[in-house]
This record gives structure tokens, C-alpha cells and sequence, in this order.
């Protein structure tokens, strides 16, 4: 099944009519356009589009961990706009103190201090420019095959050879890539994609640049990668030791992993390194505003004089009071604890799956965060059409892997009934691609 079938069946009337005007009003671009179909409703982790069919949303950009429209969240951001709808910049208001010091409070790297921006990519930048005035140097190292937003700055960190064209024109000098602590299935040679082999090398490639370059500012990464893959243990601090050796500072991108994505708060909490600077966002507005933020050690406070981060909505008391109360929901709630549990109980779901398909070579992840990983000659990117036309909303990578992101809200039985689609989804395309073609 591609898109074309999948529309053919359920974009009609008001759904075909929004598409078409959406197609002649907005920029094409990869990634957003052409747009799936028209979204009517989206409440706790189902969205409904105008046709009333409703969809278990496994992707969500991320943002969803609350799921949509939580009922605590929608009463604070009302209650709000009635008491403080905006706060000019160099003034402050409560909501923008109270997240910094909650934030503060549970960050892993010790004393810190906070910057808020509107989105995760300019929050990668305002940390970079951090690690710039902080150790008076300029170049990176991050991974290849890495995302860290779409400014020229995050894009510059980012390592996937999509967004580098040359219609762009260059991106940002001294952005240097090493190869990650894993290897998609599609070039592994048998090895499992999460193995110390490509760890060591992914760390001798780091060795090298350090030995090679003396004004390396900071190791840009994301602790857990969120299409995911989990690091071997021992990695991250063998890289904390390296930045210690030569002064470089860890900056972990935690945009799509952090507030209990993995089964802790932060992500790093599970690879034994602190960071020097994290940065957050997507789930952080709880699924209804944007807003990110930058926690970096308090020794980092090193540039008064300049306006690294003076945004226009820099402590807007809306986004703000989003972002308190959505960390309130996380930890009141006890929404880690719960992803790993149900991630426990995912895992073992997925255990049968595998030694139910062949068409299955296996799963990895954290929490509630994981992927399914696919044998060649299986089409994933079909395997995902046909979970949407049973009711689930998940993503297809480059690399024989389906995506899975549920929200920390799910109920057990909601995520059985979307695993159901999904093996019955696989096992569609497994007969498919096993079915024999004229000649």
C-alpha cells in the first residue's frame, strides 16, 4: 500500500477539500507536504479526521506525551489567558520562574540555570552559542545521520545528508561528524545495530578529531536517539571523560526523548554521564504550544553582555505556564514510571511478534520509545500505510525500521489493540511481498 491507495480509501468530501487548498496555499516542502489528510479532533491519544475515522497516534511529532488536550492543561492555559496573557521582554512573571526552578530541581547535571525559546532548533542554537563564549571556541562534534532542527546553525550539527544541499548554500564552518554508537539494519553485516563494535569505533572517531583539533566547544548528541536507539553501556561516559580531557562541554539533545519518553524524566539518567547543557522541547508545551528550553550549568552564566537568547515570547506566561504544568502533569502523575512499564509490557509483546513473523528481524528502545526492525525485502514504508488504514498513526525510517512513540498516557489495552494493527499490518505486506509477480 502507498499514500495514492490510502487516500483513494479515506480522503473525501471535507478531508479532499482542505488538502487541495492547503496544497495551493503553503510552501512545498519534504517532511510536511503532501499533507496525509485533514485532522477534525484530537483528544487523548486518538486524532479524528473528517470522514470520523480515528487513529491511535504512535508518532505525534513527539510532542504527545500527555496525549491531547489533558484536561489539568487546558484548565491552567484558560485560567491563565484570563490572568496574564503575555509578558513583555526584561520583565518576568511567575509562571516563567516557577518552570525554571522545576526544571532546576530534577535536572541530573547539578546547578543550573534556564533559557526558554519557542522551539527546540532555536534552543539547539542558543546552546551552542553557550558552548562558544563558554570555552572561546567554535567547531562541534556530532553524529552522522543526526536531526537537531532546521536552523542553519541546527542544521549545521545535524548529520543527515537530506538536509545538507547544496541549494542552501554552506552551512556553519567547524561542524565536524563522527559515526553514532549504532549502524542501520541495512549495514550491519549480521551484527545488531546497538552493538559496543560500532560504539568503539563511533569513540576512536571521536579520538581522533579531539587529537587532531584544539578548539572543539562542545559533543552535540542526543543521549538515547529517538528513532531509537539505545546506547551500549559505558559510551557516554567514555565521551564525558573525552570532553573533560580536552575541555569541551556535552550538550545532549533531549527535544524529542526527554520528560519520561525512556522511563526517567531526563534520558540521560540512563546512560551514566551528566551534561553539561540539556536541551528540551516538543513534549515540553504539552501538545498544544511550542516551547523549549536550554538548562545548562550555573558556572556557564558567562555572557551578561550579550543577548543569546532575548526572543520576543521569552517568558511568555502562556507557553510557560504550558510547560509548568505539563512537568507537573509528568511527575504528579508518575507518567515515567508508568512508560516503563508499559514499555516492559511492549517489549514482550514484541518478543511474540517476532517469533510469530519472519518477516521481523526484531525490536529495540526505551520506554515507550521503540522500533520494530524489519528483514530486506520488506516494505515498512507500506507496513505504515496499512497500520493507518486499521487505525494507527506511526512512521516508516530510511532503514527497515517502524517507529513507535506512543504517549505516556496510552492505556494498556489502547496499546494492545495499536500492536494488533501493527502485526496485522506486517503480515499483510509479508504476504504481499511473498506473493508470487507475472512475468
Amino acid at each position: 500500500m502507498n499514500r495514492e491507495d490510502w487516500q483513494k480509501l479515506h480522503v473525501t468530501g471535507a478531508a479532499r477539500e482542505w488538502l487541495d487548498r492547503d496544497e495551493a496555499a503553503y510552501l512545498r516542502q519534504s517532511g510536511s507536504t503532501p499533507c496525509i489528510t485533514a485532522i477534525k479532533r484530537a483528544e487523548g491519544v486518538w486524532i479524528e479526521d473528517h470522514a470520523g475515522k480515528r487513529y491511535i497516534d504512535l508518532h505525534g511529532n513527539s510532542v504527545h506525551h500527555l496525549g491531547y488536550g489533558h484536561p489539568r492543561l487546558i484548565e491552567a492555559l484558560t485560567k491563565q489567558l484570563h490572568e496574564l496573557p503575555f509578558t513583555p521582554r526584561r520583565f518576568t512573571d511567575e509562571p516563567a520562574v516557577l518552570l525554571a526552578e522545576t526544571l532546576l530541581q530534577h535536572w541530573p547535571g547539578g546547578k543550573g540555570k534556564v533559557l526558554l525559546t519557542t522551539g527546540g532548533s532555536s534552543a539547539i542554537e542558543l546552546a551552542m552559542k553557550i558552548a562558544r563564549v563558554a570555552t572561546g571556541r567554535h567547531k562541534t562534534i556530532s553524529f552522522y545521520d543526526s536531526y537537531h532542527g532546521s536552523g542553519f546553525g541546527a542544521l549545521s550539527v545535524g548529520g543527515r545528508e537530506r538536509d545538507r544541499s547544496p541549494r542552501l548554500g554552506p552551512l556553519l564552518d567547524g561542524a565536524m561528524h563522527v559515526p553514532p554508537f549504532y549502524r542501520r539494519p541495512s549495514n550491519t553485516n549480521g551484527a545488531p545495530v546497538d552493538s559496543p563494535i560500532w560504539a568503539e569505533a563511533s569513540l576512536e572517531a571521536m579520538r581522533t578529531i579531539f587529537a587532531r583539533e584544539r578548539d572543539i566547544a562542545a559533543v552535540i548528541a542526543e543521549p538515547i536517539r529517538s528513532i531509537p536507539h539505545v546506547p551500549p553501556e559505558g559510551y557516554w561516559p567514555a565521551v564525558r571523560e573525552l570532553c573533560d580531557r580536552h575541555g569541551a562541554l556535552l550538550i545532549f539533545d533531549e527535544i524529542p526523548t526527554g520528560l519520561g519518553k525512556t522511563g526517567k524524566l531526563f534520558a540521560s539518567e540512563h546512560v551514566g554521564a551528566k551534561p553539561d547543557i540539556t536541551v528540551l522541547g516538543k513534549a515540553l508545551g504539552g501538545g498544544i504550544v511550542p516551547i523549549a528550553a536550554v538548562i545548562a550549568r550555573a558556572d556557564l552564566d558567562c555572557a551578561p553582555e550579550l543577548a543569546l537568547g532575548h526572543y520576543t515570547h521569552e517568558k511568555n506566561p502562556f507557553t510557560a505556564r504550558a510547560a509548568l504544568t505539563t512537568v507537573q502533569i509528568v511527575l504528579d502523575e508518575k507518567l515515567p514510571q508508568r512508560a516503563a512499564a508499559l514499555g516492559d509490557h511492549a517489549r514482550r509483546r514484541m518478543d511474540e511478534m517476532v517469533r510469530r513473523q519472519p518477516a521481523m528481524r526484531g525490536m529495540r528502545g526505551r520506554g515507550l520509545l521503540f522500533a520494530v526492525e524489519m528483514r530486506p525485502g520488506i516494505n515498512v514504508e507500506s507496513i505504515a500505510w496499512r497500520a493507518l488504514d486499521k487505525g494507527v498513526n506511526l512512521s516508516a525510517s530510511e532503514s527497515r525500521d517502524l517507529s513507535i512513540t506512543a504517549p505516556l498516557v496510552i492505556g494498556e489495552e489502547e496499546l494492545d489493540r495499536a500492536l494488533d494493527a501493527v502485526e496485522a499490518a506486517i503480515t499483510e505486506e509479508a504476504a504481499a511481498a511473498n506473493r508470487p509477480r507475472c512475468a
